[in-house]
């Protein structure tokens, strides 16, 4: 499948219109903030490559969801840079598109940006047919799961719906994926068990006390307040452990111990010095 490198040609378009208006800008900042303005003009012009169509109507013609996906697959496995206007186009689409931007991500022999593409795609068409699998996903994760994390956005964007599968999912999720769905509910003070979830986690994993503390932090229940001051205190705690702690105990309304960590050199950074 022909795949036109849109970017480049958008690199002639501006370096030609550069020259054309050459004594209207000063510095690169002024370029920088028409050049979105640029990029729509060069997606309306009429282009020579394109027998005269503008890029915009390139990708108009195409109304099969199938046929744009296709072509951005064939983008992706030829690693030519992946046209915005395509991406824009699958989303004008609408629900015609969702069908099958969901049967490609639930693919697992498909490329994973492209999987991923898909997610983002259905976020910004409101979708969410594909809720369950997304919390199916953090049920036995690993620390780095690029697919799961953007699954992850997408349920946090859902707002509420998600909520009560959510916590019925945790008692069968890995400590990976039970802090990873705790991330979202910690949005939401007074869900049942997110406090407990939480405090167990703290407790489990001190190598992961720093962002568990801010999810405590955020969830806002003031009994947690003892352990994460008793953490603070603590011998060998790393200084920007401490950081985190203590935002958090701060937002609580508690006080957090002073510490001295001079012989750290995460502070030493932190600080300048050295």
């Amino acid at each position: 499948m022909r795949t036109i490198d849109f970017d480049s040609q958008f690199t002639a378009y501006l370096r030609a219109w550069l020259e054309a208006h050459q004594d209207e800008f000063e510095d690169i900042a002024q370029l920088e903030l028409i050049m979105p303005q640029l990029y729509e003009q060069f997606a309306d012009t009429p282009a020579p490559f394109l027998d005269g169509f503008t890029p915009r109507q390139f990708f108009e013609r195409m109304d099969s969801p199938r046929q744009l996906l296709d072509l951005m697959l064939a983008y992706l496995s030829q690693q030519v840079p992946l046209p915005d206007l395509l991406l824009q186009r699958l989303a004008e689409l609408g629900e015609a598109a969702e069908e099958h931007l969901a049967q490609l991500l639930l693919d697992p022999g498909q490329m994973l940006e492209a999987r991923m593409i898909c997610v983002r795609l259905l976020q910004d068409l409101g979708s969410t047919r594909l809720m369950q699998h997304y919390i199916n996903w953090q049920l036995q994760r690993e620390d780095r799961d690029e697919l799961a994390d953007f699954c992850l956005e997408s349920l946090e964007e859902m707002g509420e719906l998600p909520l009560p599968f959510m916590l019925e999912a945790l008692q069968d999720a890995n400590d990976i994926g039970r802090e990873a769905l705790l991330s979202v509910l910690s949005r939401y003070p007074g869900l049942p068990g997110v406090y407990e979830g939480l405090i167990r986690l703290f407790d489990a994993l001190p190598e992961r006390q720093a962002i568990l503390a801010a999810y405590l932090g955020r969830l806002g229940d003031e009994r947690a307040l003892p352990q994460l001051i008793a953490r603070a205190g603590e011998e060998g705690l790393r200084y920007l452990d401490y950081i985190e702690l203590r935002a958090a105990i701060e937002a609580l309304g508690g006080e957090a111990p002073e510490r001295v960590f001079d012989d750290d050199p995460d502070y030493n950074t932190w600080m300048g010095i050295g």
